[in-house]
């Protein structure tokens, strides 16, 4: 749930209003068989920048990929990691703290 309190400026609303009408566009997009199902910039969200500079094999564009809207261009936040399968984390527990005896 998104919810905007009055310490939000005008100016981030509506950044934030411009991500979400553009969400929806990327959405009609794939409802009306324009982008793949499957293979779209939503589905490979967040794109990093490891996988921008890689070996391209997405149908839509880099350019699509990284700044779906223009207030990105300037100040464009590189995500460290892609997409993280949560369910498969939760399942599959990998603990990276110290021993128990470590704290003997």
């Amino acid at each position: 749930m998104i919810e905007p309190t009055e310490s939000e400026s005008k100016e981030e609303l509506d950044r934030f209003c411009d991500a979400m009408i553009r969400i929806r566009e990327e959405i009609r997009a794939v409802e009306n068989g324009t982008l793949d199902k499957d293979d779209n910039p939503l589905k490979n969200a967040p794109h990093t920048a490891a996988e921008i500079v890689g070996e391209w094999t997405h149908p839509y564009s880099r350019e699509q990929a990284v700044y779906p809207v223009a207030s990105l261009i300037e100040g464009k936040y590189w995500p460290p990691v892609g997409r993280v399968d949560n369910v498969f984390g939760d399942r599959n527990l990998i603990c990276a703290c110290p021993s128990i005896e470590s704290y003997a």
